[in-house]
């Protein structure tokens, strides 16, 4: 049976796919997401008693980097796992089990929104940058990432060896959200949508890096904590799974480092920023 991707049917998919996986992300994924969190602050103007939102916070590493800046911090995450997990990772930061694009917070409360890697988790971004906008104060600077996926090799081998192995990819599993779908690969078209959701002062930047990990690690991380790639390679047969592994495998050897055991993969996001107008 196919499955219609609109935004609820995409939502409902997250939140299962979610459920169970914060501590393999936090051991992994979560550490090559980590390299934006400094450009992510400064881009929102995060400081000393900044009123901070940190929507899909994960295990908490940005509202932890936030709280160290002298910031105010609320948190929220739609999985109550990441929620606990970023609880306790940050004593002095409230934390809430929320899900966009219907926040339990009042209007205008904070001076900073920021979110990393969040906004390609929705199936209505419109919709979810209309609720940040609502709770961001009149001034206030709102910041997200995502990827950026023409160059963004530390994932896309990943797809590349699934396609490699030729194992079809079952029909109710998306191949990606809405948001990568649509404006992922260029920094304009992440500015633009800003731009549309009222903001003004808007701009978005490439940020690149390396990731550098253990091949079998890596495979791992993604296969084990994100719900794409991870839903995928578990239901397949052992003998199909293999395959993707050894084409894998064959990927990642084209970036091994000499004299390693690490590959070095290139990462590339896009960092875009906006303000909310006083009027």
């Amino acid at each position: 049976m196919t499955t219609t991707w609109d935004a609820s049917t995409f939502d409902a998919f997250e939140r299962r796919g979610w459920t169970g996986l914060d501590a393999a992300y936090a051991d992994g994924f979560a550490r090559m997401t980590a390299h934006t969190v400094a450009p992510l602050l400064d881009a929102a103007g995060v400081g000393a008693g900044s009123r901070v939102l940190d929507v899909g916070t994960g295990p908490g590493t940005v509202a932890a980097a936030a709280l160290a800046r002298g910031a105010r911090v609320t948190a929220v995450d739609a999985s109550p796992g990441m929620a606990a997990r970023a609880a306790a990772a940050c004593p002095g930061a409230e934390v809430l089990t929320a899900v966009l694009p219907e926040l339990p917070l009042p209007d205008a409360a904070f001076d900073a929104v920021v979110g990393n890697f969040v906004i390609n988790h929705l199936g209505d971004p419109e919709a979810g940058l209309a609720e940040l906008r609502r709770v961001l104060r009149p001034g206030g600077r709102l910041a997200l990432t995502c990827w950026e996926s023409s160059d963004m090799r530390a994932t896309a081998v990943f797809g590349e060896s699934v396609e490699a192995a030729g194992v079809p990819v079952p029909e109710d599993l998306p191949a990606r959200g809405p948001f990568l779908a649509g404006f992922a690969d260029r920094a304009p078209a992440f500015a633009e949508l800003l731009d549309r959701a009222g903001l003004v002062d808007t701009g978005a930047r490439r940020v690149k890096w390396t990731h550098r990990v253990d091949p079998d690690a890596w495979w791992a991380s993604v296969v084990g904590g994100t719900p794409i790639t991870g839903s995928l390679v578990a239901r397949l047969a052992p003998a199909d799974a293999a395959r993707i592994k050894r084409h894998y495998d064959l990927a990642v050897a084209h970036y091994a480092e000499p004299g390693s055991t690490t590959v070095a993969l290139p990462a590339v996001a896009v960092l875009a920023a906006g303000t909310r107008p006083n009027t």
